[in-house]
This record gives C-alpha cells, sequence and structure tokens, in this order.
C-alpha cells in the first residue's frame, strides 16, 4: 500500500471571512461527506487512501486545513498565547480571552459548504475535530446529515485527562529546523498511537516531510490549543442533540482516554458506540476499513 502519494493540487475558498485550503475525492453529485482534522494537523493526515475508500463507498469527499494550520489563513497578528496561563485559568473556572473558539472553526466548515454550495453533509471529525464537529451539529443540525466523533471528547470536567507521557508530547514545542521536526514527529507519534499498531511506523518520516514542505506554524497551534481551553463542555448542550451520532473511539487512546468518547456516546441521544481495539490516538492503517466501513453503515442509515 502506498499510504503517502504525492499531494493532490489544492485550491482554496474563501469561507467566514477567511480562506481555506481543501481537496476533494470521488462524484461532485454524490452525497458530500465533510472530514474536519485535529489540533494543530494538516488535512493530509486525511490520508489519500482513507479518502478514496471513502470516495469508492458513494462520497464527495472533502477535506481542508483548519484555520491556523497547513495553507489555510494563519492569525498571526493575534500573537502566540500563554498556554501554561490559559491552562491554569481554565482550571479554575476563570474566562479567558483568546483569538478565536471551536465555534468560529465550526463557523468556517459551514462557511467552506456554503463556498462549495452544500447544503448538508455527513461530518466526520477527529480528536479537536471531532470537538469542532459537535459544535457543526450542535450549532448548524439542518446542515449536517450525520455526524461521526472520532477520538473525541466532550469537554466535561472530571473526564479523564492525558497520560503524563501524551500530555508532554502535547505541550513539548514544536522545532523550526527540518530534522528535529521530524524526530518530533515520530517521536510524538509513538506515544499517541501506542504499541499495537506499528506498521504505520514505516512511513512516520514520509507523512511528517510532506507536512514540513507545506508548512508549520506552532503558534496558530497555540492558538488552536487555547480555542479549545476556551470553549469549556459541550455537554449539556449535547443531550439535547438530535443529530445521528456514531462515537468510534480506541480503548489506547493515551491523549483522550476511551471515557471520554463512552460519555459522548451516552450523552448524545440515540447516539452508537464502536470501540476500536488497541487504538490509540491515530488513524492506523490496518484499520481503515473498519473505520470506513462503521463510517459508511453510519451515513446510510441517517435519514
Amino acid at each position: 500500500m502506498n499510504s503517502v502519494p504525492s499531494t493532490p493540487p489544492v485550491v482554496r475558498a474563501k469561507a467566514n471571512g477567511i480562506e481555506l485550503a481543501y481537496d476533494t475525492f470521488g462524484d461532485p453529485a454524490a452525497p458530500p461527506l465533510l472530514l474536519v482534522m485535529g489540533l494543530g494537523t494538516q488535512m493530509i493526515a486525511w490520508e489519500e487512501g482513507f479518502c478514496e475508500q471513502l470516495a469508492q463507498r458513494g462520497y464527495h469527499v472533502i477535506r481542508f486545513d483548519n484555520r491556523d494550520i497547513g495553507l489555510s489563513t494563519r492569525f498571526d497578528q493575534a500573537g502566540v498565547p500563554n498556554v501554561t496561563a490559559l491552562l491554569t485559568r481554565a482550571m479554575a473556572g476563570q474566562p479567558l480571552d483568546v483569538p478565536y473558539t471551536l465555534a468560529d472553526m465550526a463557523a468556517d466548515s459551514i462557511g467552506l459548504l456554503d463556498a462549495l454550495g452544500l447544503d448538508r453533509a455527513h461530518v466526520v471529525g477527529a480528536s479537536m475535530g471531532g470537538a469542532i464537529g459537535q459544535e457543526i451539529a450542535l450549532r448548524y443540525p439542518a446542515r449536517v446529515r450525520s455526524l461521526t466523533s472520532i477520538m473525541a471528547t466532550s469537554g466535561a470536567p472530571g473526564l479523564p485527562p492525558p497520560t503524563p507521557e501524551a500530555m508532554t508530547a502535547l505541550l513539548t514545542p514544536t522545532p523550526l529546523e527540518r530534522g528535529a521536526y521530524l524526530a518530533r514527529y515520530r517521536a510524538v507519534m509513538q506515544v499517541l498511537r501506542g504499541p499495537v499498531y506499528t506498521e504505520d511506523e514505516a512511513v512516520d518520516v514520509a507523512r511528517a516531510t510532506r507536512a514540513f514542505a507545506r508548512g508549520i506554524n506552532p503558534p496558530g497551534v497555540a492558538r488552536q490549543l487555547a480555542a479549545i481551553l476556551a470553549s469549556g463542555s459541550r455537554k449539556e448542550r449535547l443531550a439535547s442533540l438530535h443529530v445521528p451520532t456514531l462515537v468510534l473511539h480506541g480503548n489506547a487512546d493515551p491523549l483522550v482516554p476511551i471515557e471520554c468518547g463512552i460519555d459522548v456516546a451516552q450523552t448524545v441521544p440515540d447516539a452508537k458506540l464502536v470501540v476500536l481495539e488497541g487504538m490509540g490516538h491515530a488513524l492506523p492503517m490496518p484499520l481503515w476499513t473498519r473505520i470506513v466501513d462503521a463510517i459508511d453503515e453510519h451515513a446510510r442509515r441517517a435519514p
């Protein structure tokens, strides 16, 4: 399997007052399926082979760089937030002053659908993208055919935190020098992916090389993390969500523990939970078909 081919041409759309870089797979006339990626992670983490599997099931697959990452609009004028201070204030329940929130990022996604002339879409989000997907469904339910929330949390207080190793990996500064960046990428993915699905290690350098070549933005990652911290809990609102919802979560996730996925599934009415054995905080290649199967089955059952 050639899991890291050359990146297809990328175009940009004006959405919610900014520009989002995106590309698509499959028949434009097919039901749209929007992929929303996580913290500090470019759209190419939804790899071509994964997107093509979804397209082969009969979907028009759309992936994009969130604001402040990859080739989408950056918010450099907002400066670099003090993440440690924001964590302290968030833990104390104090309000946070941040450049934007997950609600703004949800509006970006809707703006992209508008730019593409799409009324409704199946929304699939991973990690922070899952949280953004929840916000999309909560704020724009008429635009969402179905929601698949992957390795995401409701943000409710009291849920288990990341392991110390995962938290260290998350907060370790990103190097700007290519060699150091590649080394950090490999080390972080070994922690987040866990020990079961090690096949992906063979392509980590190629993945990191592609991300580095497209352009890394460490201050943007800090601003995205600030958005997560400032957005608080969605649990109370999720209890009244009536968008068909699927929760996919690995039982070996060190960053967003499985209890967080269980919480989402138990909170959203009639949500379905699929636990992926041995999966950490990653989308390992050996599980692509099972994940695509679950997304496809869920989307086809949605009204």
